[in-house]
Parts: structure tokens; sequence; C-alpha cells
């Protein structure tokens, strides 16, 4: 199979219906996620079906608990995909948008509107809900998608896919609009990462693996998003018992996500009274405490903590994403310490802050580099529909067009408009 030429044809088809879903209607393209919200549910015993394939092959090859939560489809989080993809309907329509306007000197009407990237390819791990999350995104932002799901979920994701074009179709919309490389492999994804030209925009979803090489080998622009090494900061002026409510729902509400905390920073005037509660907490639910010398003098001994869910922390422990129920924690001297140890480790997703002191929570707003910080709040909330943005395409973590959830504006790029009669530069 003659792979870059079969990529040139996937290109070609998908440009086509960018070019209809350009000039759609927002009530037309509208219709088409109405559509696919509904087929979710009408065949959710279909996606369900080839998701347990993923599964069980999953297992068998022993995914770690984090990639299989990710992998994972149930009848709730299947309508909750669904719902998702309605909460889109509802969000107004970015395309023509004005950013702004103005008149120049000479009489020329100025505008900077809103409009679509055009082909977005989406390059991501085992995670079926993308699918639909960029596929719903890109259709009301007017793009065509092509996705490359990898090999984990690549049952669920075909099964999706099929979904997805059979309800545009339904509607009067181009099914190309949703195309996948799927079937070639990581030769289809090499493929399209050189299909400069034929591909707009390129976002890479998944660990640091896969995004270090899109960003490596990738010849089409791309926007970057990153993984989470994200921090929780327990301060002297916190709420103590906001601050454990806090690091369980970080940590533990839901582990393999890049929103997840990684790492439990306290203030050493409170770390004798908030770790042992909160180790407490967190040991019971199962979470592995990778403790630095001050936090085990703290603990250590403790009859409400079992001695075998605490370790010793190494120095790799720092700059680990988990993405399991393991937990870094160090004892810190001042909020400044904590920022320090931020800037060195953090991937600048988001980092939390929990304190009452207005001046410990402004020193680390301004000193802390993250597309996301948390004030008195869980991490968990960096998401796309948390944020009252719909779903996301991801979590941008570079600092060019698109930083932090990835939603329906950040699939937009502008084009300058002015108008004159009959005027020349003088």
């Amino acid at each position: 199979m003659d792979t870059p030429a079969d990529i040139s044809q996937v290109t070609d088809v998908a440009r086509q219906a960018a070019r209809i879903l350009a000039n759609a209607t927002t009530q037309v393209k509208n219709r088409g996620l109405e559509a696919i919200a509904a087929a979710l549910i009408e065949r959710s015993d279909q996606i369900l079906a080839a998701n347990a394939e993923d599964v069980a092959r999953g297992q068998a090859e022993q995914m770690s608990e984090g990639l299989l939560d990710r992998l994972t489809l149930t009848p709730e989080r299947i309508r909750s995909i669904a719902q998702a993809v309605r909460e889109i309907v509802a969000l107004p329509d970015p395309i023509g948008q004005v950013v702004r306007g103005t008149r120049t000197d000479i009489g020329l009407r100025v505008t900077q509107e809103r409009v679509p990237l055009g082909v977005v390819g989406i390059i991501y791990e085992a995670r079926p809900n993308v699918t639909i999350d960029a596929a719903s995104l890109a259709i009301k932002a007017g793009n065509a998608v092509i996705l490359r799901g990898g090999s984990a979920a690549q049952a669920s994701n075909r099964m999706l896919v099929e979904v997805c074009r059979d309800a545009l179709t339904s509607v009067g919309l181009p099914p190309d609009a949703i195309t996948t490389v799927d079937p070639w492999g990581r030769a289809g994804a090499r493929a399209m990462m050189r299909a400069r030209g034929a591909v707009d925009a390129l976002i890479p979803r998944g660990g640091a693996g896969l995004i270090n090489a899109v960003v490596e080998e990738s010849r089409v622009p791309v926007i970057e998003t990153g993984t989470g090494n994200c921090h929780v900061y327990v301060d002297a002026s916190a709420d103590l018992e906001a601050g454990e409510a806090i690091i369980m729902n970080a940590k533990t509400q839901r582990v393999g996500v890049c929103n997840a905390a990684e790492t439990l920073l306290v203030h050493a005037d409170v770390a004798p009274r908030f770790l042992v509660a909160a180790v407490t907490r967190l040991t019971t639910a199962g979470v592995t405490i990778h403790a630095d010398e001050a936090t085990r003098t703290i603990i250590d001994g403790n009859p409400s903590i079992d001695a075998d869910m605490v370790v010793d922390a190494s120095a790799e422990d720092w700059e680990t994403e988990y993405l399991s129920m393991d937990l870094a924690v160090r004892v810190v001297a001042d909020v400044e310490e904590a920022i320090e140890h931020i800037r060195r480790y953090s991937t600048g997703h988001t980092e939390g802050i929990v304190a009452s002191d207005v001046l410990a929570i402004r020193a680390f707003r301004s000193g802390v580099d993250a597309a996301a910080i948390a004030v008195n709040a869980s991490t968990r909330f960096t998401d796309g529909g948390q944020l009252g943005l719909g779903a996301e395409v991801g979590i941008s973590t570079q600092k060019l067009h698109a930083r932090g959830p990835m939603g329906l504006t950040e699939l937009t790029t502008t084009t300058w408009i002015y108008e004159g009669e009959g005027t020349i530069r003088p």
C-alpha cells in the first residue's frame, strides 16, 4: 500500500469537506452535531461492544490503570460525551465574529474576522472521547478533521468515526468532514505530519513521548498540548479542611488525566497539622505517598497511616506525571520556595494554591508560569467543559495562538478585510 498517496486522497476529500463547512450556516452545523449526539445514544451498544474489545486487549497487555481508565467507555460516559456535543451546539458560533474593526484616516473600513483553520489533524492516544470532542469542535468551527487515534483504541475509534460519518450523512453534510488515518497505523500518522499544505494544523494529545515526537517530526504547524505535572501548594494561611478536600479531589477524582495533581507542597508552619490528616485520607483511598524527609518525619509512626503506603521520594518523583494513585509530597519553607519548586518541575499545565493570604496568592499568581492557575479550587477544573467552553480538543501549554483549554475559538484563525471606494495607497 502506497501510504503517502492514500493519505493524499484522505486530505483531498477532507479539504473538499472543509470548503463546504466553511460556508455552512450555524443552523446546518448544529443540525449535524445534534445528529451525532443522538447517534451516540442510539448506537451505544455497538460502541460499548467495540470498546470492550479494546479494554480486554489493554488488560491482556497490562496497560496501566490510568490508561485503562482513559480508554474505558461506559453508558454514563457515552451519555456525558453526547451531552458535551449538545453543549457545543448551544455555544455561539465563532465564525464571522469581528475581533476588531476600525476606519483609517483615508477611509478604509477595516475588520478582523474569525474564519476556520481548514483541515485539522489530531493525533492522540487511548482516549475514545477525544474522537467525539475533536470532531464536534472542528465541525462547529467550520473545519474538517483527520483523526489518528492510536492502536489501543482502534475498535472504539473505528466505530465512533463510523457513527459520526453516518450522522453527518443523515443531515446532508459531507461525511468526509471526519476522516481517519488509523488504517495505516503509525505510517499514516507520519504521512499526516508531512502533509504540509494539505493539513493546516496538527494537534497532538497524549503523553510526553507522543507530543515530543509530533513536535520534532512534523512539517505541519503544531499546536502543542502538554503533559500535566500539576502541583497543589497549601499555604500557612490556608483553610486546612478545604485543602484536604482539594488535594483529595485533585488526586483521586480521576487519576489518568492531565489535570490530576501529582505533587503536594505544604508550608512548614501548617505541615504538622495538615499532613497527618491529609495523608491519612489519601492513603486510605489507595494513594501511595512519595514523601520527602520532612514529610516522613511528621507522618512516620502515626497509627492512622498505613506505613506500606509511604515510600521515600526520589529526585525523579518531582518530575513525574504519574497518571496513577501516586503523589509526591514535600514540605516547603514558604510560598517562594513552593514557586521555586514549581518553576523547576512544572510542565506548565495547571498549578494550584490553597490560601487566604492575598499577598501569598498574588505572589503565586505572578510567580508561576502555567496555562491555568487554580486558587482555592481543584486542578481538575482545567477542562473546556468545566470552564464554560464546551468540550475541548486538548490543553495547550504553549504560548502561541492558543493556551489552556482549546475550545471553539482556538480552532479558528482570522482574516483581515478592508473595504474602500476605489481607494489607492497614496
